[in-house]
């Protein structure tokens, strides 16, 4: 066993692991995994963009990183980023290189590369060929698209994430080749769902969850090759059209109404102990058509990786571990964030892209090879804090750093120690902690995070005036006049401090009033971001818990399902146990290991014994 750093918890490294780490040929951690993953995390600004100047041609642009003037790391001023907007970041109008430097035997390494962060331009967008998607971020062929982030090959779609190959979506999250739907999370293959989760290969469903090969249904659950069906109850053709009537789904208050009875019931249906479809051999949460995947969350189509976390993209990778984001197609990838597009042999890295490989510490290159601490090269080799080495200076000197790191390693403000095999110190990030993917999976209030040393951000007040407020929206979609589109309505969670990077006012688009009407659904009644947050409260978290089969015989063992078959253990309780993301309830009075959150869960069996 061994002590974490950073939490003090223990933690395993398997023979597989030990196997892993010697083929790339680096040494085991010092950190437990999850403490891995929320290093990384705290690296990546998910959805926030900020107008700033372009250190290059002095014009306004969008940016992923915000003006110095409100960073504040660690209780200190941060001396800020050079920003360049993309289309002359990615031009011949600047040379990385001029910026190199040598390497000094001196100085630990990390404090040598934040220097060198500190003075190569960025980009301002992580956007890969994208077309008329301006107010997107972390993209690869975006078109048509509207605040929209993580994701690739998708076009007009508006205010989503973790999109792959989808069309004409809003307000969705993690869906894979889907088309016309609404407020939904972790779908694949479906057209014209509306606040659905979990399902595949289904369309016109409606608060739908666990749902495939399905069509036509309102509020079900666990579902197989239906029609026709409302709160698990069959119907003709001509019932479901003239009680689907009667629901009156283009009204806010029918709408919200029909989605809270459709929750209440899918809580008292057995969930599958793990979200996903079409594996084999794995563990986490959301993983689908995958096989040996394990401690692994949002993975599509993945091989043998371990620890890795929304690696969606398709193709989908092999041979990896602890890779946070993007993917597609990626090869023996360790301790890396947001890199992707065939990538191989990338090791503590941050957004290096595009057939890049065997690098090591490097942040925003491309189509590189053979780097080694190095910011915002393209298409260059043997590379060392941005200084052109000859191919046997370059073999011949990273050694000697990599031993130089362990003899003069970086402690952080925290004290933690970091030597060769650790990925950036979280400290070195250039976007705040509370607007980072590390926020959402392991949130920390102010003092918290400047005692461990993150960046923090003031984001001050907005100052929007509205010209509605939330409660004057029609209650119809039927009712909404072309003219919302010019009003600046305010948002439902503004002033009351909700946690989920509220911007206390919205627009309707044009493009997403047309989309609200083709599909009969009412307006939204809160900003994009609060809505993003409550649809991914949804989604479990990133850690397991250990917990058995609630198959109670012909019941579930809270006696709200009733088996409708016999299962293979009979009367008795069943005695599988699995490790699971649903975890104990953080709501429940109880104090006792066996509080458990509400949702049924049953091992593989019994659940397919129930959906067959």
């Amino acid at each position: 066993m061994f002590v974490c750093q950073n939490c003090k918890n223990s933690f395993s490294i398997t023979s597989e692991d030990t196997d892993f780490y010697k083929k790339i040929g680096v040494p085991p951690p010092t950190f437990c995994w999850l403490c891995r993953a929320q290093r990384r995390m705290a690296f990546r600004n998910e959805r926030m963009l900020y107008k700033r100047k372009s250190d290059f041609s002095g014009k306004e642009i969008f940016s992923m990183y915000a003006p110095a003037s409100t960073t504040v790391a660690a209780g200190e001023s941060d001396s800020g980023y050079k920003v360049y907007e993309k289309e002359v970041w990615v031009s011949d109008q600047w040379d990385p290189l001029q910026y190199g430097k040598k390497y000094d035997f001196s100085r630990p390494f990390f404090e040598q590369f934040n220097e060198l962060l500190h003075e190569v331009p960025l980009k301002n967008l992580n956007v890969v060929n994208g077309v008329r998607s301006d107010y997107s971020n972390n993209f690869t062929e975006p078109k048509n698209c509207y605040l929209c982030f993580n994701g690739n090959k998708s076009e007009d779609c508006m205010y989503s994430h973790g999109l792959t190959q989808c069309s004409d979506c809003v307000d969705v999250s993690h869906l894979s080749k889907c088309e016309s739907c609404y407020e939904s999370f972790w779908l694949t293959g479906c057209s014209r769902n509306v606040g659905c989760e979990n399902c595949e290969n289904s369309f016109n469903l409606w608060f739908c969850k666990n749902c495939v090969g399905c069509s036509d249904c309102v509020g079900c659950v666990g579902l197989r090759k239906k029609q026709y069906y409302i709160f698990n109850r069959p119907y003709s053709k001509e019932e479901y059209q003239g009680k689907f009537k009667e629901l009156n789904l283009g009204s806010w208050e029918s709408y919200q109404k029909i989605k809270t009875q459709a929750e209440e019931l899918h809580l008292n249906f057995p969930n599958k102990f793990i979200d996903g479809l079409n594996n084999a051999r794995v563990s986490g949460n959301y993983v689908d058509h995958s096989k040996n995947v394990h401690d692994s969350f949002f993975v599509r189509e993945g091989e043998n990786l371990k620890f890795c976390q929304y690696l969606q993209e398709l193709p989908g990778c092999k041979d990896c571990y602890d890779w946070s984001v993007w993917g597609d197609n990626g090869q023996l990838m360790y301790e890396c964030h947001a890199c992707g597009l065939g990538t191989q042999n990338v090791r503590f890295s941050l957004f290096v892209q595009e057939d890049s490989h065997d690098i090591e510490y490097s942040m925003i290159c491309s189509g590189s090879h053979h780097l080694f601490g190095c910011v915002g090269l393209r298409k260059k080799e043997y590379c060392i804090f941005n200084t052109q080495y000859r191919k046997e200076e370059w073999e011949a000197l990273v050694p000697k750093i990599r031993e130089h790191m362990n003899a003069m390693p970086y402690i952080d403000k925290a004290g933690c120690i970091y030597k060769y095999g650790e990925f950036f110190p979280a400290e070195l990030a250039p976007v705040a902690y509370e607007e980072s993917m590390a926020q959402e999976y392991f949130p920390l209030n102010e003092e918290e995070i400047k005692k461990n040393g993150y960046v923090w951000r003031d984001f001050g007040n907005r100052n929007y005036t509205p010209t509605l407020t939330f409660e004057k929206i029609p209650d119809n979609i039927t009712d909404v006049p072309d003219s919302i589109t010019d009003e600046v309505i305010s948002c439902a969670h503004a002033g009351k401090k909700c946690g989920q990077l509220c911007v206390s006012a919205f627009r309707i688009t044009v493009d997403e009033l047309t989309f609200h009407k083709k599909l009969g659904i009412p307006l939204p009644r809160m900003c994009h971001n609060c809505r993003t947050f409550e649809r991914l409260k949804r989604r479990t978290g990133l850690q397991l818990f250990e917990r058995r089969c609630e198959c109670a015989g012909s019941v579930s063992n809270n006696g709200l399902y009733t088996n409708t078959v016999v299962h293979s253990h009979g009367e008795n309780q069943c005695a599988t146990r699995f490790e699971t993301a649903y975890g104990p309830d953080p709501n429940s009075a109880e104090s006792s290991r066996e509080a458990r959150r509400k949702e049924i869960l049953y091992c593989e069996e019994c659940y397919h014994a129930e959906v067959a």
